[in-house]
């Protein structure tokens, strides 16, 4: 949701906050700003409501000089987009600067004690508490007053002059409750980052001479190789030249940076108008290196590393349980269909908010997977969090290395879709599709699939990427479509069996990005309902590829076509009864049942953007939405 950046080194710390900054617009956000600390102690801060341009605007106006510095993106949970609210917030007087994603569930209580002690708060965030609770606790350790964790052994790894810093940040964090992504200034100290984590990703860019911090991995791309990922209750201490990573338990923590695979190249437009084109259009790739290493012709059979289960363990697996939140969850109800038809296994899918406050009955030989592109959705994360503690082995479908459900998941599959920048989903819902067929795959090896079945799957997983390829080929044809019927208000969006939750995706990414009001039906249901809503006005968007209900779905839409209603049909073929019947007809590849999601979603991706750019719609930074949703 909220973007960090930070930075301490030797160089200008403004010129990368605000190019880190625009690399984390995709998250969403109402207000932005940073605070930069030059070497006599001289604090900046300039920060509004509004977009970075205006950010921008502001700083050529004035400049924030400094070689050590912090930033932040807020999308609003405590008070409304104002400039007040905006982050950084100061502590006491003015010695603390703090940028925080997260929210302090307790923070009510934390601000009417600060404030009985003398302190003054100015916006109506959460966040300014932490920054008053860390100056109270630096106040208190120069009375005399020990913090809590003023006498740790862990301290002793850190320098002298900067172990009351460590103090007093892990003082002021034990009395808060809640989440947090948390970077510090302190203004006695221009040479020195503090980060902290609990439930809300940090990670830190290593480079010679020089220290990044971001909520995402994104924002380093070009300006370090290599990376540290922060785990919870963790807390960072960075100066240009070193960097400690203490723990409150196990003390100082060694842990070797890794590999930033993230090109500056990724994260780029390129010749894309926007970046949700540039995604949908990727999507041939993110399949084959979704595949990539992962289909075995010799044992006919898909294989992952990285599921930690041995296969006599999961031969035992009597059931499944998929989890996740909006396009997730629409992935995790194709998982059900695959799963269920080609390994035989009972699925349930439950959206994760739900599945974290529920108390479900589930058998002993229940398997979890928490399905997330981002891998930092907060109720996703809480739902595993359940499920573990409830003792179920609990696996993740996940696009980001390091993140936090990466790192607490027993096991999982990377989908290796690269980069997912544009806030409405796409490249991650077909990879996330993908990689639940491979799991049906091999769950069905497992159990009854033979050789030839196996190899048959195989044979259709290799053509995917170029069955996508002539998907996307519709893409001029769609723009038509779009014109057609980009000033209608309602939409239906209407499939059955492997095509219902397509239909679900396709409705959802119209709304998300067109603010077009569209809902996703079974299509059998509409008649229960929803056709009360049939007029001239609404178009409804059918999916009929082949298959075995594909007579049910043309009564289906002789229905809708009796009350006049438009009707734009997703095919397979030109010239069959379903194309005879729609006033607007996208053919797309023939493939099989359990694939037909994944080419079939391709022009409804295409269609919602094609009708949210004729609209004027801010495409890749839709309103009120983020990209990664860490808060409940």
């Amino acid at each position: 949701m909220c973007g960090i950046v930070g930075y301490v080194g030797y160089r200008p710390a403004a010129d990368f906050l605000l190019k880190g900054l625009r690399r984390l617009e995709y998250r969403g956000y109402d207000s932005a700003g940073l605070a930069t600390l030059d070497d006599a102690g001289r604090l900046t801060i300039v920060k509004c409501a509004g977009r970075i341009d205006a950010l921008a605007a502001r700083l050529r106006q004035t400049p924030a000089p400094g070689r050590t510095g912090i930033g932040h993106t807020r999308w609003a949970t405590h008070g409304p987009a104002t400039d007040q609210n905006a982050h950084p917030h100061l502590g006491g007087n003015q010695q603390v600067a703090i940028v925080h994603n997260g929210v302090i569930d307790n923070y009510r209580h934390v601000r009417e004690r600060l404030e009985m002690q003398g302190y003054r708060f100015v916006s109506a965030t959460d966040s300014e508490a932490i920054a008053h609770a860390i100056a109270a606790q630096l106040e208190q350790a120069a009375e005399g007053v020990a913090s809590g964790w003023a006498a740790d052994a862990a301290l002793e790894n850190l320098p002298v002059e900067l172990r009351p810093l460590a103090a007093a940040v892990r003082g002021a964090l034990a009395r808060l409750h809640g989440t947090y992504g948390l970077a510090i200034l302190f203004r006695e100290y221009p040479q020195v980052l503090m980060a902290a984590r609990l439930g809300s990703p940090l990670v830190v860019g290593v480079a010679r001479g020089e220290h990044f911090l971001a909520s995402d991995a994104n924002s380093l791309a070009g300006h370090a190789d290599k990376i540290v990922y922060l785990a919870d209750r963790e807390l960072a201490v960075l100066t240009p030249d070193s960097l400690h990573v203490l723990h409150p338990e196990r003390g100082l923590v060694a842990r070797g940076p890794q590999q930033l695979t993230v090109t500056a190249e990724d994260v780029e437009l390129g010749p894309y108008s926007h970046y949700m084109l540039k995604e949908i259009f990727e999507q041939p790739e993110t399949l084959q290196n979704t595949m990539r290493g992962r289909l075995s012709r010799e044992e006919a059979s898909a294989h992952f590393g990285g599921l930690n289960l041995s296969p006599r363990q999961l031969r035992r697996v009597e059931r499944f349980v998929l989890t996740g939140c909006g396009t997730s969850w629409h992935a995790a109800l194709v998982g059900e269909y695959v799963i269920e038809e080609l390994a035989r296994i009972p699925v349930e899918v439950e959206y994760a908010s739900e599945l974290r406050y529920r108390n479900p009955p589930l058998h002993n030989n229940t398997l979890v997977f928490a399905i997330t592109q981002s891998g930092e959705t907060a109720d996703t994360l809480a739902a595993l969090r359940e499920m573990k503690r409830q003792g179920h082995p609990t696996l993740a479908i996940c696009n980001v290395v390091g993140s936090s459900i990466a790192q607490e998941a027993d096991g999982g599959i990377y989908m290796h879709a690269g980069p997912e920048i544009g806030v409405a989903s796409t490249k991650a819902f077909t990879s996330q599709c993908l990689a639940l067929v491979m799991l049906g795959l091999y769950f069905g090896r497992l159990r009854h699939l033979s050789h030839a079945q196996g190899m048959r799957i195989i044979e259709h997983l290799l053509g995917l990427p170029d069955q996508v390829r002539r998907a996307l080929e519709t893409d001029v044809q769609v723009r038509q479509i779009a014109a057609k019927y980009q000033h209608c208000a309602n939409f239906l969006y209407l499939g059955r069996q492997y095509n219902f939750p397509t239909a679900l995706e396709g409705a959802l990414k119209l709304k998300e990005i067109s603010y077009v009001h569209a809902q996703g039906y079974p299509a059998a249901e509409m008649k229960h309902g929803p056709i009360a809503l049939v007029d001239e006005q609404t178009p409804s968007v059918f999916l009929v590829p082949q298959g075995q209900v594909f007579d049910k779905v043309l009564a289906n839409m002789e229905e809708i076509k009796a009350r006049g209603g438009p009707v734009i049909a997703v095919t397979c073929e030109q010239g069959n009864r379903a194309a005879d019947l729609a006033d607007d007809v996208i053919v797309i590849p023939s493939v099989e049942d359990y694939l037909q999601p994944i080419v079939s979603v391709v022009p409804l991706q295409l269609l919602a953007y094609h009708i949210a750019v004729l609209r004027g719609c801010d495409v890749d930074k839709p309103r009120n939405l983020a990209k990664s949703v860490t808060v409940e």
